[in-house]
């Protein structure tokens, strides 16, 4: 049995800090343990505790570091690099010159798209024979019904300024002519200050009433939001990927995104090359206005981006094929 140590950041499994990259660590975790690995998990609160651990692995260990350690400890993970197998996931890439340490050290690297893919070698110079793309799965579930108007929309995400709820909200005070709803799922502790400008921004375009901001939902509640939704909108100033986008396309919701590093390729195209979503360009308030708009008065629109949604729903990746990358990768850093 291959034994592998996934080093993650401490509170992967806190409910009240969900996250793509604590998904995708839960869920490498779990599949690698189901495909018959012995995982043993290393959750690290800081630098020192990093390094207590790594300075406890045996040589020849192979370990898997999340990308959110990884970038901060290149004095930890450089040296490590000579008696371990090292390979770094990168879910986003913070740009600096101790993750390119770090990453140039790795015997492999895994991003999360093939947009981050490009953008690692391009920053890093970074071999592409030891770059490779696991994109994030999704599970099997029913489709969304949706209703006749589509005015049900629906966000999923921190509200942090990365996320781009600001524009989101002076998109929709535009829009008091129509009909909408728009929950906001998501944890409004990561950054208080700027939460709280996103909810005064609401009180003064007047959509209070039509706005529910519910915090962080798993589980049956976050199934139950994407299940009453009608079109996921996702205003982000930046994305590697956008698991909310596949989550909500397994369940055939469209998408309004911004068109931003590896969204479209998240979003794909429905079998006659019809995108299931519009995309329009980000920190532009106006033009995600003119989107939203166009979905909600638009009801020849609205049948075309959710057929091609249920389409696209086809050709989604599980969990088990992400897993199989993963592992694949793992077991040519050991070789």
């Amino acid at each position: 049995m291959n034994t592998v140590h996934l080093v993650v950041p401490e509170g992967i499994d806190d409910p009240m800090r969900p996250s793509g990259g604590n998904t995708f660590d839960r869920r490498m975790r779990s599949g690698l343990a189901e495909a018959g690995w012995c995982v043993r998990v290393h959750e690290v609160r800081g630098h020192a505790d990093l390094a207590s651990s790594v300075a406890r692995l045996p040589d020849g260990a192979i370990v898997l570091v999340d990308g959110l350690v990884a970038s901060a400890a290149a004095d930890v993970l450089v040296p490590a690099a000579k008696r371990l197998r090292l390979v770094v996931l990168v879910h986003m890439p913070f740009r600096t010159s101790g993750e390119g340490s770090v990453l140039s050290a790795a015997h492999a690297v895994i991003a999360t798209s093939s947009w981050t893919r490009r953008l690692l070698m391009r920053l890093y110079s970074l071999p592409g024979e030891r770059v490779h793309v696991a994109r994030p799965g999704v599970d099997p579930v029913e489709l969304a019904p949706g209703t006749a108007a589509g005015g049900a929309l629906l966000s999923v995400s921190a509200v942090i300024p990365g996320k781009g709820h600001d524009l989101l909200v002076d998109a929709l005070a535009k829009l008091a002519d129509l009909r909408w709803r728009w929950d906001c799922v998501g944890s409004l502790e990561r950054d208080p200050a700027f939460a709280g400008d996103v909810r005064r921004r609401v009180l003064r375009g007047a959509i209070h009433d039509r706005v529910r901001f519910t915090g962080p939902q798993s589980g049956g509640d976050l199934a139950r939001s994407y299940g009453a939704a009608d079109v996921l909108v996702l205003p982000s100033r930046a994305e590697t990927y956008g698991m909310v986008v596949t989550e909500a396309l397994a369940r055939g919701v469209p998408v309004v995104a911004a068109h931003v590093g590896g969204v479209p390729e998240a979003l794909g195209r429905a079998s006659d090359g019809t995108p299931p979503g519009l995309l329009v360009p980000p920190d532009d308030a106006a033009a995600l206005g003119d989107a939203l708009r166009a979905w909600l008065r638009d009801a020849d629109l609205r049948r075309r981006l959710r057929r091609a949604a249920r389409e696209r729903r086809a050709s989604l990746l599980g969990w088990s094929t992400t897993t199989s990358v993963v592992a694949d990768v793992l077991v040519g850093a050991a070789r």
